[in-house]
């Protein structure tokens, strides 16, 4: 590649090509940076974490069944509530340590709009474990 020539009576022209050697060159030793530096990112802070045998400890939640009929009616634990009483029981429920899981067992035939109304209680009341139960599909 010649930028220019032993003739002095010709005028410089202006290259028109890029030199491509010093952008490799600068885009190698970037990727060698990161190739090095990329493991030291990490935040994982190695120790040793000390060995012993122990039985976990089982937790047995206890369950709520919450019942909801065909005409929208909820019962706790087989106990018919009114929505004032339903609430209140699921404040208690929330505050036990650990929290009940909430079995919802609910009419085929109901309206969604009753047992939407219903999982909102169980949100504003704090409750988290809540599993709808539904019957076997039979073949």
């Amino acid at each position: 590649m010649a930028f220019g020539g032993f003739d002095r009576g010709s005028e410089a022209k202006p290259m028109a090509e890029i030199n491509m050697i010093p952008l490799i060159d600068v885009m190698l030793v970037l990727l060698v940076i990161f190739i090095i530096t990329a493991p030291l990112l990490t935040n994982a802070v190695k120790i040793d974490l000390p060995k012993a045998s122990s039985n976990p400890n089982v937790i047995k939640r206890e369950s709520v069944q919450l019942a909801i009929d065909r005409q929208g009616e909820a019962y706790w634990n087989g106990e018919r509530v009114n929505d004032a009483r339903l609430r209140e029981y699921m404040v208690a429920a929330a505050r036990l340590d650990p929290q009940p899981e909430i079995h919802v067992h609910a009419d085929g035939g109901i309206a969604y709009r009753r047992v939407a109304q219903i999982m909102s209680f169980t949100a504003k009341a704090g409750l988290t474990r809540i599993g709808f139960v539904t019957d076997p599909v039979e073949p």
